[in-house]
């Protein structure tokens, strides 16, 4: 199969790269489950830009500056933050139903999350994720020029030197030619070559036993990358969110950082004895329930660890009814379907593994160092979100580079792709025992959490370093001799994932925005990036 550009992920970046390109261009989108089944879908809270007159480019800066603890890329920061206005209105253009405000200047009504100085959050109630999704969606679905493959699972990148020796004279680059992909229904493995290819598969949550991401979430992109030559930036940076529904029916269901912003409040529970129902914010941030993710996070896993509790408490049901209902409709829906009624009781919730800050080094087009391969989103570190991702910035990227990636890829000459060879499986044979998958699987994800978590320790980092190279021999000579599956390759990216985590965790000799280590409890004068070079081989 060949394409002119190929695209791994659906989700927001995804869609927006592809939309941007399919005037002129033959496009790949490979999902591995629906189109509707990435992180993007779920996003609840909404997208920053400086929509208002009372707001300015300076300060929504400023304040990425500040959540990402010093470590942000001022120039990546400008230029997502100038561009910001424009990706909105593109949105807009779409058809995307944004809440409505008439006495607003655009017409849209604006919340506050955590970390923001204004009311910037352009948002669809409390679904903006699946508003933004479902819209185009819809005009990618109607596209002559994009190619849908759902139910395909990315293997790995094919590189010029997986096509034979290169020249001795000229040290001739690698190139990325396009992947190979599983068809998860049929197990057949397709080769599809591109002059161009964008990882746009989001972040590694479920390399996390608790995690608000969806099962899709493993890392594929930031992987196969690496595996591919590319260097990866500040993995150790991993955000957890505050407020995750706390309930034994509610998969990783979230409570979006807005129910803060509209004066939603953390207080102890019942469980805490004579303290029960008091705030706890003030004790630990002047900004109290509106400080950034991080210090929240870190106060309700304090929280939760000195008092021995399950879970702690946010309640906004002092505000009327009405509003709830209308604001957070989703949220209301959902609580009220397991027996929890926003309105007149508060929501039982914890912290939970949310977004990936760090992934594969790119420049503001999106370029990897790999000719041929971009990365957009979540996969990416452009260093916009530097060591604390800023509520709702994450989205506004997604637009913002997706366009300038389609751009890049516009301005260049089509040159066509080599002969690509086949996937050859003739040495390998069917799985004995599966259950080896779901083992490994289990045990990486719970010695993550317990290990390499929201507080950290060389000790705890060492103990998960060892266990992630014992795992990783073994999935790797599994993947070696069975015929692959989804789960497999999944298993085999999230291991891979987990050792760039731990390796970034133990080169980072203090504490900064989403790394706290108990042993390195203070901050460095300057900040730096952890930047990671794989072996060439």
């Amino acid at each position: 199969m060949k394409f002119d550009v190929a695209i791994v992920g659906s989700g927001l970046a995804g869609l927006s790269v592809a939309l941007h390109l399919a005037q002129t261009r033959r496009v790949a989108i490979i999902s591995k489950r629906e189109l509707l089944d990435g992180a993007s879908n779920w996003a609840q809270g909404g997208i920053a830009a400086v929509l208002d007159s009372g707001d300015s480019h300076a300060e929504h800066i400023a304040d990425t500056l500040v959540a990402g603890a010093g470590l942000c890329d001022e120039g990546a920061t400008r230029y997502i933050v100038e561009h910001g206005r424009e990706a909105i209105e593109w949105l807009i253009e779409q058809g995307v139903p944004f809440t409505r405000d008439t006495s607003a200047e655009l017409g849209f009504h604006l919340t506050r999350e955590g970390g923001h100085s204004q009311r910037r959050i352009i948002h669809a109630a409390d679904a903006t994720g699946h508003a933004v999704q479902v819209t185009l969606e819809s005009k990618v679905r109607a596209h002559p020029n994009i190619s849908l493959f759902e139910h395909h699972c990315a293997i790995d990148l094919i590189t010029s030197d997986k096509l034979g020796p290169r020249p001795v004279h000229g040290n001739a680059q690698p190139k990325c030619h396009g992947l190979y992909v599983q068809d998860v229904r049929t197990g057949e493995v397709h080769t599809v070559a591109a002059e161009h290819t964008v990882m746009c598969t989001g972040g590694a949550g479920k390399v996390y036993l608790y995690t608000t991401n969806p099962d899709t979430a493993s890392g594929d992109g930031i992987a196969m990358a690496w595996r591919a030559g590319c260097r990866v930036a500040n993995m150790e940076f991993i955000q957890f969110h505050p407020t995750c529904l706390y309930h034994p029916y509610a998969k990783s269901f979230l409570i979006t950082e807005a129910m803060r912003g509209e004066g939603g409040l953390l207080k102890l529970p019942p469980e805490a004895g004579a303290a029960a129902g008091q705030r706890f914010m003030l004790a630990h941030d002047p900004r109290a329930e509106l400080a950034p993710r991080d210090v929240v996070a870190r106060a309700i896993d304090f929280e939760i660890k000195k008092r021995g509790l399950d879970y702690v408490h946010l309640d906004i049901s002092h505000k009327p009814a009405e509003f709830l209902i209308e604001h957070f409709p989703t949220i209301y829906a959902r609580c009220l379907e397991l027996g929890i009624d926003i309105t007149k009781e508060p929501i039982p919730v914890v912290p939970a593994a949310h977004y990936t800050c760090g992934g594969v080094v790119t420049d503001m087009l999106g370029r990897t160092d790999l000719p041929g391969l971009y990365a957009v989103g979540e996969t990416a570190c452009t260093g916009l979100h530097g060591a604390n991702r800023l509520a709702s910035n994450s989205l506004l990227e997604c637009v913002v580079i997706g366009r300038a990636c389609a751009q890049d890829i516009l301005a260049q000459d089509k040159n066509g792709t080599p002969y690509l060879p086949d996937w050859d499986e003739s040495r390998v044979t069917d799985a004995d025992e599966e259950v080896v998958i779901a083992h490994n699987w289990d045990e990486l994800r719970r010695f993550m959490w317990n290990y390499v978590g929201i507080v950290r320790t060389t000790k705890r980092l060492e103990r998960a370093q060892h266990r992630i190279a014992l795992l990783k021999e073994e999935i790797d000579e599994y993947y070696r001799n069975f015929r692959i599956t989804a789960d497999l390759l999944e298993l085999r990216n999230l291991v891979d994932v987990a050792a760039l985590i731990v390796n970034s965790a133990l080169q980072r000799r203090e504490s900064r925005g989403l790394h706290y280590s108990r042993d390195y409890p203070g901050t460095l004068p300057k900040a730096l990036p952890t930047i990671l070079t794989p072996n060439r081989r």
